[in-house]
């Protein structure tokens, strides 16, 4: 029997699946400690009681795919809007030159997927699914590439192995970073760096923000608070923020719709949720410079979060688990290559391009984190090194700003050059 849900229990259900995800997480350790997001932990016990039903039952359910991809399409179009070029000035040179570290592994996590994949007897676009699709892109992007080769390509089960494959993501690259970091520190002598009684530029910036926040702190005491934008003010979430803040992402959005029809059958047709990315980051970096216009980054943070769990508890939901059964074995053998690659690479040549100094250890540790997972099992990585020895202000301004958005943008243009390619 198929059952067919319109928007409105979609959402309902979505939402359930969230809130049984927030109590998982709460009251499961392994899920606290390894950071599994809310709606992937709510979602696949969804997903296994789906299964359950068509299994025993028969049954299967359709659920509003249009309310899935909006808001799919926003969660890029945060990513873009947040993506401030004018931050580059304070990560400086190694900013970008660990923007170019981790864009080479992007190309070699592909490779190597793509190339297991074929000796393994799977479609090379699968390996895409088991490189940066689903490992340094996460939840978000392994379900956007996961519907385009599955709607474009015929890649049966793409998006339900993508999220399989995140999930382990996330898990082995909090497993594998602390204990890299430390190995470092420890086989060649580092020690900690004292305190600078000089500190750079950068180390000033990242000593006056938060951990996750881009441009300025985030502290509150009491009533008072600094937010992102004015230091010196309040600036809360407001009806009138929240209705501007809209307005941006239906402009990202619309740039996004009108692009998809534009470069259909052109050289540059590119998935529509590409050009979501794209339209923010034209967006921001417009008003920003050109009409100094001044960006509400925690609403932008606020929106494009809720739509990416809500995108994700819908996607889960909608997983077709008995598409794996076929596909364990292989995929299970790609992941571990995949792992001992990004153990290798951090080792060899992030840690010694960084500098082979303590921040370069921090630095390998976040590496480890969103190249197999997500910038918060990133953070969480550093984290676990700093707390053992000393802080690392150029590790925590460059890790979040690189994994929030850099990534998200290299990672979106290394693909589509990939699924160009003529033996894919």
């Amino acid at each position: 029997m198929e059952i067919t849900l319109n928007g409105y229990y979609t959402l309902i259900l979505a939402t359930l699946v969230l809130l049984l995800g927030r109590f998982l997480v709460r009251k499961v350790k392994f899920l606290e400690d390894f950071n599994i997001p809310e709606p992937v932990a709510g979602g696949l016990i969804a997903a296994v009681i789906v299964y359950a039903l068509n299994f025993i039952w028969g049954y299967s359910f359709n659920f509003h795919q249009g309310l899935q991809t909006a808001t799919m399409l926003m969660f890029f179009a945060s990513i873009g809007l947040s993506a401030d070029f004018g931050r580059l000035k304070a990560g400086g040179t190694p900013l970008l030159i660990f923007t170019i570290v981790v864009s080479v592994f992007i190309i070699l996590q592909d490779v190597v997927g793509v190339t297991m994949a074929s000796a393994l007897g799977l479609d090379p676009l699968l390996g895409l699914v088991t490189g940066s699709i689903a490992l340094t892109g996460g939840h978000g992007t392994a379900g956007a590439w996961g519907t385009v080769l599955e709607q474009e390509y015929g890649v049966v089960g793409a998006t339900t192995l993508g999220i399989a494959v995140a999930t382990y993501g996330l898990v082995a690259g909090g497993i594998v970073g602390g204990p890299v970091a430390r190995r470092l520190i420890n086989k060649l002598g580092l020690k900690p760096t004292p305190a600078n009684l000089n500190p750079s530029d950068v180390e000033k910036v990242a000593g006056a923000q938060s951990l996750y926040s881009t441009k300025h702190s985030e502290h509150e005491s009491g009533d008072n608070q600094e937010m992102f934008e004015k230091p010196d003010n309040i600036r809360l979430i407001t009806a009138s923020s929240t209705i501007e803040t809209l307005a941006l992402f239906a402009g990202a959005l619309a740039f996004a719709d009108l692009m998809t029809i534009v470069a259909e059958g052109t050289s540059f047709e590119l998935p529509t949720f590409v050009w979501a990315l794209a339209g923010g980051v034209i967006l921001r970096n417009s008003l920003t410079m050109i009409f100094n216009f001044d960006m509400f980054d925690r609403a932008i943070d606020v929106i494009g979060n809720a739509s990416l769990s809500l995108f994700l508890a819908m996607a889960l939901l909608s997983l077709k688990l008995w598409e794996l059964t076929d596909l364990a074995g292989p995929v299970l053998i790609i992941l571990l290559v995949q792992t001992f690659v990004m153990i290798l690479y951090v080792y060899f040549i992030t840690f010694k391009v960084m500098g082979k100094n303590y921040d370069a250890a921090v630095l390998s540790a976040g590496h480890c984190g969103f190249g197999m997972g997500a910038t918060p099992t990133a953070i969480a990585n550093m984290q676990a090194v700093t707390d053992r020895y000393l802080p690392s202000p150029k590790a925590f301004l460059i890790v979040p700003m690189v994994g929030a958005f850099f990534v998200d943008i290299v990672n979106a243009t290394v693909l589509q050059i990939f699924t160009t390619l003529p033996f894919m």
